[in-house]
């Protein structure tokens, strides 16, 4: 069992280990508790350890952070030929991970979830190492609820969430906790409505084809700016299928299309409505900012957790809702329309989401961490 702290002269050297990925969902909760222990203790030694294939390969490189890859998959849910080329490389990702714990010597483990947490939790709680849990949906992911038994903390973003496990006396309820770059922002106002509409880290498909149905109309309101995030996969396909309808991206001016935003906080600085899915990372982030929505639930969320993420939202009148089996062009334009049009309405929607913002659920987590270790 590793001693607690390490020692660099006279001062205390605090080594811990922060995993989770593959979604933006569970990377950027990662980052904002590894800044928020970077700003705690002076001395502070942060390694990520990520997947290649995961997200966090493309955005680990542009932050500070010290950061390693390992080889895992989720598993599938059938036995077949799959189910043992992932069980191969779980097995080889549970190696690394035994490497990399051996070689780092962390005093703690923070696990956010995604398949990438259950080879360093597993291997680290098997090795005396303290493992606290974040989890940012109100239905637990998979690996979370796996680590759950070894880990001696579970911090929950819902109330809801504490159900799901079995041993209460772990839990913390702290939310959800926001990057510096999003809490820091100086709202901005243009010159401009902006509208920032993305499906989330991915993208979204169904999102994807109702703007590209809307756009006509769209291009149409020059007093409005549309900032358009497609996801890398769809990127390309949606400036096709908008070329073949006509519209000249260069000329139309009001309308910027990218297939991902690393700096999301500039394009959220001067939203004054946002549209996209109901993740609990990006409701924890335009509440803290106060941004109405119109939300889109992903509808093959486990447990349909993102529509129950919305409803808490809508029934606080700081969204409305589209359901995707509902949603087309028509639909989304005259939501939009109608929003940007009603300015008190906007206002009221924009002062119930500053409420139910949670500041201070960083704080908490710190809280929580210096109690395990």
């Amino acid at each position: 069992m590793w001693l607690p702290t390490h020692f660099l002269g006279r001062c205390f050297i605090v080594k811990v280990i922060v995993t989770g990925g593959g979604t933006g969902g569970h990377i950027y909760p990662a980052l904002a508790i590894a800044e928020g222990l970077q700003k705690t203790y002076n001395n502070c030694d942060i390694l990520y350890v990520g997947t290649q294939k995961g997200l966090e390969a493309k955005i680990l490189p542009k932050t500070e952070f010290s950061h390693q890859f390992i080889t895992v998959e989720g598993l599938p849910r059938r036995i077949n030929l799959q189910s043992l080329k992932s069980g191969i490389k779980l097995i080889k990702g549970l190696g690394q991970s035994y490497k990399i714990i051996s070689a780092f010597k962390p005093d703690a483990i923070i696990s956010t979830g995604g398949y990438v947490a259950g080879p360093i939790g597993w291997v680290g709680s098997q090795m005396g190492i303290p493992l606290l849990i974040h989890e940012q949906n109100s239905y637990p992911g998979i690996t979370n609820k796996l680590l759950a038994s070894k880990a001696k903390r579970v911090c929950l973003t819902f109330e809801d969430s504490k159900k799901y496990f079995k041993d209460k006396s772990k839990l913390r309820l702290t939310g959800l906790p926001i990057r510096f770059e999003i809490l820091n922002i100086y709202r901005k106002s243009s010159h401009k409505k902006t509208v920032l509409i993305t499906g989330g880290s991915r993208g979204a498909q169904s999102i994807n084809n109702a703007v590209i149905q809307a756009m006509p109309e769209m291009i149409k309101m020059s007093d409005v700016q549309f900032i358009f995030i497609t996801g890398e996969a769809g990127y390309e396909n949606t400036l096709n299928t908008i070329k073949k309808q006509g519209i000249n991206m260069e000329v139309e001016g009001n309308i910027t299309i990218k297939p991902y935003m690393y700096n999301i906080e500039d394009a959220l600085s001067v939203a004054d409505l946002v549209v996209g899915r109901a993740g609990a990372t990006f409701l924890a982030e335009i509440t803290a900012l106060g941004i109405p929505a119109i939300l889109i639930p992903y509808p093959y969320a486990t447990e349909n957790h993102q529509e129950h993420n919305a409803r808490s939202l809508v029934n606080e009148k700081a969204a409305t809702l589209i359901l995707d089996a509902e949603l087309n062009g028509q639909k989304l334009f005259s939501e939009i329309y109608g929003l940007l049009e009603d300015k008190q309405k906007l206002e009221i929607m924009g002062g119930a989401s500053k409420g139910l913002g949670k500041l201070h659920a960083l704080e908490e987590i710190i809280g929580v961490f210096k109690e395990m270790v």
